[in-house]
């Protein structure tokens, strides 16, 4: 069966066949999660400062935010939840990351 670059599926658009971003983002995914382990306390406060800082800039709607900081082997672990009111936010927010 030969294939041809104007036969796309309903997900795809004709002129490259690309994917349609519906089907990528369907906005179920809205949570961004984060942990690590830092020697001292005030490293982990200090991260999770910065993180909040950076969830703020690219939030439409306020992001929820839950975190703990919890003494851990090694020294304490810092854990945070960001759920924002869309996918793609989540998206910018771990990109952003990196």
């Amino acid at each position: 069966m030969a294939h041809s670059i104007n036969k796309c599926s309903a997900e795809e658009t004709a002129a490259c066949c690309c994917v349609d971003v519906g089907t990528i983002i369907d906005n179920e995914d809205r949570k961004a999660s984060f942990s690590h382990v830092y020697e001292q306390r005030p490293q982990a406060e200090a991260m999770l400062a910065k993180l909040t800082e950076k969830a703020r800039a690219v939030e439409s709607d306020p992001c929820q935010i839950t975190s703990r900081i919890e003494p851990s082997e090694g020294g304490v672990t810092l854990t945070a939840d960001f759920n924002f009111s869309c996918e793609a936010e989540s998206l910018i927010f771990q990109l952003g990351l990196r």
